[in-house]
């Protein structure tokens, strides 16, 4: 279906603005700052986990000619790699966390248009038994 092309009585956009503003799928968290620094900070954890562990495949530095030089700057290397990663990993899963609010509006909108029958109910006092 190109420009101009009609679906439904609907003309359609062009296909990549179509997947970009697509509301046939459930909503997505925001990438902000936060989440972009922490992933660049995941893969500086990762970068130090790969020059580690060349050093364990070659014997040598495989990726620096002279870093990591022994089995100690190796194992430092891998393991601080580790450590950044799950930390990072960590606040990024806090940021996502922090749209739970806005994510779950955005969730039970796109399940109101697109999936009416399995709307959640939110029950009143009145209609809850006694306890």
């Amino acid at each position: 279906m190109g420009i101009g092309k009609r679906a439904g009585g609907k003309a359609l956009p062009p296909y990549n603005a179509r997947q970009m503003l697509s509301t046939i799928r459930p909503p997505r968290p925001r990438l902000t700052g936060p989440i972009l620094a922490y992933g660049l900070a995941d893969v500086f954890g990762l970068s130090c986990v790969a020059l580690g562990a060349s050093w364990f495949a070659a014997g040598k530095g495989a990726i620096f000619a002279n870093f990591p030089g022994s089995t100690a700057e190796a194992v430092a290397c891998v393991a601080g790699g580790v450590v950044v990663m799950i930390w990072a990993v960590s606040r990024i899963l806090r940021e996502i966390a922090r749209q739970a609010p806005e994510m779950q509006a955005k969730y039970d909108a796109y399940i109101a248009t697109h999936h009416p029958d399995k709307v959640r109910r939110v029950k009143d006092d009145a209609e809850s038994p006694p306890t």
